[in-house]
């Protein structure tokens, strides 16, 4: 594993866009212990790299460390090394989702598990002293949310930028929401982040992938479809309004 740009700062234009999520949405204030979900994937492994450079770089003192849930295939042995060479404490926890995702012919297999593994996250924070949990959602996962939400829900919402679950008393921020997949693809390569193949059997066979499809030949036709989603999801109602959190 090449590590010589694991330590470069994160580059400009994606530290605006995270910049802006983390201060138009009041993410992270001082003392906060924020627990970052550790997929392996680019999205999660940039969120690391990033909130590790604000950490260093900001006058706002959080601590951060990183957990992953370990499902069958999962190689956290290449994280653990990425972490130790950032200084950055990591754990795991092993879960066999993709064997309970089989055992219950679960037909939403990507929601099934985004689920699971965040109420694991959650759960495992509040044990542990962490009052915030960081997910890499990025902005095409929220319009992706918001289209599948309004097609198959007839619902015109997405996750939230910020929030509370009151079960486990823990905040789940997303710093990454309006930065763009293709954005966190570039950093990821520029980085040579150790990203990690999904070991995840449904990937390209679900719900969400019909609905990234359908995003992109719909982009086509409307190139600023993103800003307009966010201009919707700024003006719903005050529950699920992006605006007013």
């Amino acid at each position: 594993m090449d590590t010589q740009n694991f330590n470069l700062p994160l580059c400009n234009s994606l530290r605006r866009k995270i910049g802006r999520a983390l201060a138009q949405w009041k993410m992270i204030q001082a003392g906060d212990r924020i627990l970052v979900g550790l997929s392996g994937g680019k999205d999660s492994l940039v969120l690391l790299h990033a909130l590790h450079d604000f950490a260093r770089r900001s006058p706002v003192k959080f601590s951060l460390a990183a957990l992953s849930v370990k499902i069958t295939g999962l190689d956290t042995e290449i994280l653990k090394s990425y972490c130790d060479i950032k200084n950055i404490n990591y754990y795991v926890v092993e879960q066999p989702i993709i064997e309970i995702i089989k055992s219950r012919n679960e037909k939403s297999p990507c929601s099934f598990c985004a689920n699971m593994r965040r109420g694991i996250i959650s759960s495992w924070a509040a044990q542990n002293g962490f009052n915030k949990i960081a997910l890499g959602h990025s902005l095409d996962d929220a319009v992706e949310t918001f289209f599948m939400n309004l097609l198959h829900a007839g619902r015109a919402k997405s996750f939230q930028p910020v929030a509370y679950m009151s079960r486990t008393n823990i905040t789940v921020i997303r710093p990454l929401v309006l930065s763009t997949e293709a954005a966190i693809i570039d950093e990821a390569k520029r980085l040579e982040l150790p990203v990690i193949k999904s070991p995840c059997p449904f990937v390209g066979h679900t719900e969400r992938q019909r609905t990234r499809d359908f995003i992109s030949e719909l982009k086509k036709q409307i190139p600023d479809l993103y800003s307009k989603v966010i201009n919707a999801l700024e003006n719903l109602s005050d529950l699920e309004s992006w605006k007013n959190l």
